[in-house]
């Protein structure tokens, strides 16, 4: 976090929480505008050799994303590098081109239209006041469009519950820091969103949150976890559930969730960001899968763990 922001992280988890307690304890006028400024070139070529080079479906029709990175919160380092990791993606691959805001006033009557899905990249504490905004985005994903959420996306919508339902979850801390390396398992190895992965589970450095209700496998198809039967994970949520990324439909549209996002490495590798792409098209509607909630399958799924677990 920069000497500008106002807030340490410490200091403003604290003061999150408070809020958590007593809504409305931050008011709109205390956000920390995220540092938008250049991604450096390095960065940026590290992003670009991790990009795919082409869509795994042929859209339909031309797409266009709203990426939107307001911060009511704490705001992520990340902010600037996935923008443009997301932007460099639809270009290439040519699935979807993309405008980035930090503006409520995107949600303004009308405003969505012109957009097939909505991408919360690291947003923090909205709360979507207004109730005319609230109405366009139940209505623009109910409708049939997409939602994409990245990392802090959960940490949102404390004050409104449909919205939090529609996300997936709500964040519920980080014991898994992101000066830390942690152990991720893969589950259904050959569904359409886990391709990029080929079947193996993988380290990453990262920070990585735990979830709590309104998360439920009832709800959402889990596509990455963390492998709780490594040695490297610390403990998260009781029953040892601590998903990374799903996907579930909401109304006629369709959501994806992933919390891998918080490091700049995250976007400079490729499995991830193949994930990213097909989650996205998902999304999108382009590329189908399945999405039958994980505790509705009524059958027992492949969990493939991480392969490196150290001995005791």
């Amino acid at each position: 976090m920069t000497k500008k922001n106002t807030f340490s992280r410490r200091r403003f988890l604290k003061t999150a929480a408070a809020a958590t307690a007593l809504p409305g304890l931050l008011s709109t006028t205390v956000w920390a505008k995220p540092d938008l400024k250049p991604v450096p070139e390095e960065l940026l070529e590290k992003i670009k050799a991790a990009i795919p080079d082409e869509a795994t479906a042929k859209p339909a029709k031309p797409r266009k994303i709203l990426i939107f990175c307001r911060c009511e919160g704490f705001p992520h380092a990340s902010i600037a590098p996935c923008n443009e990791a997301i932007k460099m993606m639809g270009e290439r691959t040519g699935a979807f081109d993309s405008v980035v805001s930090q503006d409520m006033a995107a949600f303004d009557p009308g405003k969505l239209d012109e957009f097939d899905a909505v991408l919360f990249n690291n947003t923090t504490r909205l709360k979507f006041e207004d109730p005319k905004r609230r109405e366009a985005l139940m209505s623009f994903v109910k409708g049939g469009k997409g939602i994409i959420g990245i990392h802090a996306a959960t940490d949102n919508f404390y004050n409104w519950p449909e919205a939090a339902e529609m996300m997936g979850g709500v964040f519920d801390g980080h014991p898994w820091g992101g000066g830390g390396t942690w152990a991720f398992q893969i589950e259904e190895p050959d569904h359409p969103i886990n391709k990029g992965f080929a079947g193996k589970g993988f380290l990453a450095k990262e920070e990585v949150y735990k979830i709590r209700a309104p998360y439920t496998r009832e709800r959402s198809r889990i596509l990455v976890g963390l492998d709780m039967t490594n040695k490297r994970n610390k403990k998260g949520r009781p029953d040892n559930d601590n998903a990374v990324s799903w996907i579930h439909p909401f109304g006629d549209g369709r959501v994806f969730y992933c919390s891998l996002g918080h490091n700049n490495e995250i976007f400079c590798t490729p499995e991830i960001m193949q994930h990213y792409l097909d989650g996205i098209q998902y999304a999108l509607g382009d590329l189908k899968a399945d999405d039958t909630p994980s505790a509705k399958l009524g059958k027992k799924v492949e969990v493939v763990p991480c392969p490196e677990n150290p001995e005791e």
